[in-house]
């Protein structure tokens, strides 16, 4: 190997641990991060959902007119 190698494997070695510190916690900050995104993803989608179904049942009450009807069950008995 030449001297460069040497050096550079050598200095690797010497700063093996840091390294293989900084780079757990670099994993450990990225799963933090992206499991925080995803929980704040599936409590929105909650959330969205929870309050379209809140909305569509206080609607409010629903009207109808069934005097037709009325109409023509009555056809319906006089026959």
């Amino acid at each position: 190997m030449s001297q460069e190698k040497v050096d550079r494997y050598k200095e690797q070695k010497k700063n093996r641990k840091a390294i293989q510190a900084k780079k757990k916690r670099n994993a450990l900050i990225t799963k933090v991060c992206a499991s925080l995104i995803a929980l704040a993803l599936v409590a929105w989608l909650g959330y969205s959902i929870a309050d379209s179904y809140e909305k569509k049942q206080n609607s409010g009450p629903v009207t109808a007119d069934v005097t037709a009807l009325d109409d023509y069950v009555m056809s319906l008995d006089a026959e």
